[in-house]
Order: structure tokens, then sequence, then C-alpha cells
């Protein structure tokens, strides 16, 4: 199902690539780009990764938190915009793609002061409940009922529609008000009213900077956090995990109590500060199927065992495509009973962003292979006494892995039941 104009799906080799504006030259992934548009009448200057879809940089650098994020497949609808008058999907658009467009969300539709008539008659008709799915339902109704008026009658309004998915109203009500908004405004429904030339403010900003309207600040820099603070409530994830390793458990107790030899453990990671009070900085690069992440963060040792075969540690960090992560993390090194020693860890995860996405189940099994590589580099420490050379982090593989794994699992549910 497709709201009525939605951004096309990427082409074919060999085919042209539908854009908001001339393609750019090439440039790096972790490179940052520039991109003029007009959002909601006012010029922004966004400065985002060449990966930063459309709905990331309205959210994360205007503050418009009104384009809400669903399946970000293109599926659902909830984050449609208008672009160039033409109602699109933001997750499927590229920021870049849209230099020189205009764009406008559903802050843009109406005010609280001066709602606009699709928005008067939503709440008339009670046409939401949740209201997650409602601004992709506004601004799809407003694309249908400003370009093709003639395909909103009652017999055509409900596939018309349908590109929107709602989990809440069973449609009668959003359907009986674009329908009373058809049927008063006939010939065509009336333009945004709230669209104005203003100062857009990013989130966590404090006052906008004197000048022409640009959007602050710049989400894509690094964090400059002075010390990590875990979030309150549940994590996205817990795991807890053990491996046996064939070192001694001094041996292994001398690299959990070393942190920069611990950190040259971890796949992907790399210590860049040490700081005073336990406190270090550093970055790690994974790479997801097609989801390149690259964390800039801070972690703090906040208990060590007095026998130095334990730590306990907090960290987080931020990719410049707006993931996040925050985790409370627990070591400890055992004697075996059989010989060698046990790596013991202990981890709550946080995630947001790209990287929340891939569900708790994933999140877990990806993060049980990251262990196993992790404990393989502690062994090979302790037993040669020196730093491995951490390798990058292999995500498809992993993650084929962590779904082969859990097929197998379900085959052996099945054949048990």
């Amino acid at each position: 199902m497709t709201t009525h104009r939605t951004a096309e799906p990427a082409p074919a080799e060999g085919a042209a690539a539908p854009t908001c504006a001339p393609a750019r030259g090439r440039v790096g992934a972790h490179d940052v780009v520039e991109v003029e548009m007009t959002v909601n009448g006012s010029a922004v200057t966004f400065r985002v990764p060449p990966r930063m879809h459309l709905a990331d940089a309205l959210r994360e650098q205007s503050g418009l938190t009104g384009t809400h994020l669903g399946c970000e497949h293109g599926v659902c609808g909830m984050c449609t915009v208008l672009v160039d008058g033409e109602a699109a999907r933001a997750c499927l658009l590229l920021a870049v793609q849209c230099e020189g467009a205009e764009v406008v969300t559903v802050e843009g539709l109406g005010s609280a002061e001066e709602q606009h008539p699709l928005q008067e008659a939503f709440s008339h008709h009670h046409g939401l409940q949740c209201g997650f799915c409602t601004p992709g339902m506004l601004m799809s109704s407003y694309d249908l009922l400003a370009n093709s008026p003639d395909r909103a009658g009652d017999d055509e309004l409900p596939e018309q529609m349908s590109g929107v998915l709602c989990r809440c109203t069973g449609y009668r009500g959003i359907l009986a008000a674009v329908s009373d908004v058809h049927a008063t405004h006939p010939d065509g429904v009336p333009g945004p009213r709230n669209c104005a030339a203003r100062t857009l403010v990013g989130r966590g900003s404090g006052s906008a900077p004197a000048g022409p309207p640009t959007a602050q600040p710049d989400s894509t820099a690094a964090p400059v956090a002075e010390d990590v603070t875990i979030p309150t409530g549940a994590p996205t994830v817990t795991v807890t995990l053990a491996s046996a390793l064939a070192a001694p458990v001094d041996a292994v107790a001398a690299v959990v109590s070393d942190v920069e030899r611990l950190v040259a453990c971890l796949p992907g990671a790399e210590l860049t500060e040490t700081l005073p009070g336990d406190r270090y900085r550093g970055r790690a690069g994974a790479a997801l199927g097609p989801v390149k992440l690259s964390f800039e963060g801070l972690a703090r040792v906040v208990e060590r065992d007095p026998q130095g075969r334990g730590l306990r540690l907090v960290g987080q960090g931020r990719d410049t495509g707006g993931s996040a992560t925050s985790a409370d993390i627990r070591l400890h090194a055992e004697p075996d009973p059989g010989g060698g020693t046990v790596l013991r860890a202990e981890a709550d995860l946080f995630l947001s962003g790209r990287i929340a996405q891939f569900g708790r189940a994933l999140a877990g099994d990806v993060s049980r292979r990251l262990f196993e590589q992790f404990a393989a580099a502690v062994d090979e420490s302790a037993r040669t006494g020196t730093a491995p050379t951490a390798a990058p982090v292999g995500g498809v593989r992993l993650a084929l892995r962590a779904v082969r794994d859990a097929i197998r699992g379900a085959l052996r549910r099945l054949r048990r039941g």
C-alpha cells in the first residue's frame, strides 16, 4: 500500500535516481555535508552525514518531532511530509537529496491558535487515539485533497488513505474527517497555515543565534559530556555471558584490570584519551548489514574488585547518524575448576536510534557474538602478555550467525513439540 504520493524506492541499476536536487560529488560515509532547504517557510541549513534520512534531520536538527518514525522502510507512512508540494516518505529520502527543496511537516500545517481544517476535522470526528499515525494521516490527506480532490470520493477514499497504517481507530473517524473537509472544500483544501520564516532550534539547544534562520545545533558533533549518565528505566536488552579461557586466572585478571589492554580486545574499539577519575574517551565502529555505525563516547570505571579480577564500568556513545547507546557492564574472572579461567560478563544495554531497530533478540545475539570475539582476544592477550590488534566488527557475519542460530533454535523447539 502507498500514500497518494511517496518517495520512490531505490531504482534498478542504470536507472535514474529520483532526487530533490542535482547529485553532489562523491563524499565519504563519515563526511558531513551542508544541505540547504526551506522547512515550513524557513530557510534551513542542515549539516548531515550523507546517509542521514530526511526524517532524522528534521527531528534531530530542527526539533520538528511531529514527523514520527515507525517502520523506517516506507511501509507505515508515519513519516509522511510534503516535499515540493507532494507527499513523500521522509524515511526513504536522504537529507542530501533535498537540496533546495521546500518541505512542509505537520507543524507547518497549522498551529494551536490557528488549526488547519483537516486538524479541526480530525478532532471533531475523533480521527485519532494514540496519535502516533496522526501526522502521517494529516499530511497524506492534505496531499490527496490539495493535488487530487477528484479521487477523494467515498468509493476511492479508503484506498487513497490506505498508505498510512493505524492500529487504533479502525479508520472510520479518519475517513469521516477527510470526507468532511472534502465536502467543505471540493475544489481543493486551503494551504498550510503555519509556514513562515523563523529560526528552527534543535533539541537541547539553548537559544538561537542571530542572523539567517538555520538548524541548530549540529547534532553530528561528538558529545562533550564529562561524565556518564545511565538512563533510568528498563534497559533495551540485558545479556549475561560466560566464556572459558585457556589462560590462567591471574593473567586474565591482569588484562581485565588494565583498561587500555581491555579496550584493545574489543573488536572495532579504540581508546583515544585517558582522563582523571578513571574515565576514558574512545571510539568504536560496527557495520550491521547496510547500517554502518561509528560511535564517539566516554566510559568510567565505577568499581574495581579488590583482588583485581573484575570491574564495573559505565559508558555512553553517540553515532553521527543519530544512534546512541549506553551500557552498564560488569566483568569478572574466576578460576575454572577444570583449569584455565571463566570470564563472566553482565551488561545492561540502552539503545536508541537506528541501532535500536534491530530488536531485543537480535541485539542480544549480536552482543553475544561480540563477547565471543572479545573473550578470545582477552585469552590471547593474557597468554602473550601483549595487547592484540583489534579487528573491525564483521556486522553482516555476526547478524547472519545470530539469525541462523535463532532459526535453528526454533526448529529444535518445533521438533521437541
